[in-house]
């Protein structure tokens, strides 16, 4: 198979890494790419936000498999502009990628089925009116930009003055462009981070090995978000009951739930 992988980061270069090990790959490119993802493949310049581009490329190279690695191309409908022409991608459609670049619609969605959640405090999209919503809660709380913000969109407050400067950053500054339009306030969980993360054509699911990934920028969980700091991978994280409570309650039923809202789910699912 000729595989095309598309994006730049460390995940892609993850996802290039292993593919070149396989006897089954006879050609593998990488668009846009990085200097250390052109020792495995031939790196390729293209617009990753660009579903037209990045089908283009595709069809241009004869690809036989395309896999998208970021959630922009997907979130901007990539694997609909393939489905159109009729190619193979790896990856969500449009409909089923708002999970990943809606925060809100991922919360609406997890209630209407019944995937246990942080509570909701509020909704905010007026500057004036989440001050007022801001002053009556009580910190700990979570806000979170409803769209895209390449992991930088979530602030876990402490206090009142945090939360009024991250909305400001949000609402007026627009910081997180049209990700930051609203914002998404949650009650504030502690404990350790868990990442499950799943292949799925719709139907089946195939799980990775567990991680858990760092995300505040300093040491001794201090400091802003960030699209993460570091990450560790190791099957012990999910002893066999904690698994049996992740799939039976958030991974089955988020399948499930995908099915009923009529959304086919192909590709990666990160729980």
């Amino acid at each position: 198979m000729k595989i095309l992988v598309i994006g730049s980061g460390g995940r892609e270069h993850a996802l290039v890494w292993k593919l070149a090990q396989s006897p089954s790959v006879s050609k593998l490119w990488c668009a846009p790419g990085n200097g250390g993802i052109g020792r495995d493949a031939e790196c390729i310049p293209v617009d990753a936000a660009n579903p037209g581009a990045i089908a283009g490329l595709a069809q241009r190279l004869s690809a036989d498999l395309t896999v998208i690695g970021p959630e922009l191309p997907l979130v901007n409908g990539v694997a609909d502009e393939f489905a159109a022409r009729r190619m193979r991608i790896f990856g969500p459609s449009q409909a089923a990628a708002e999970l990943e670049g809606s925060k809100i619609f991922a919360k609406q969605f997890m209630h209407r089925h019944g995937i246990p959640t942080a509570g909701v405090l509020g909704e905010i999209s007026d500057f004036a009116d989440g001050r007022k919503l801001l002053q009556s809660l009580k910190f700990p709380a979570v806000l979170k930009a409803d769209g895209l913000c390449a992991g930088k969109g979530v602030l876990v407050a402490s206090e009142l003055e945090e939360a009024n400067e991250f909305l400001e950053r949000s609402l007026v500054r627009k910081e997180f462009g049209e990700g930051g339009a609203r914002t998404l306030v949650e009650e504030a969980l502690s404990g350790p981070e868990l990442s499950v993360i799943v292949a799925t054509d719709g139907d089946a699911v195939v799980p990775m090995v567990p991680s858990r990934d760092h995300k505040l920028l300093l040491d001794g969980d201090r400091g802003p978000n960030t699209g993460g700091m570091g990450a560790y991978s190791t099957d012990e994280l999910l002893p066999a009951d904690l698994r049996k409570q992740v799939f039976d309650s958030i991974v089955f039923p988020t399948i499930k739930g995908l099915q009923k809202d009529g959304i086919p789910y192909c590709g990666f699912l990160y729980f």
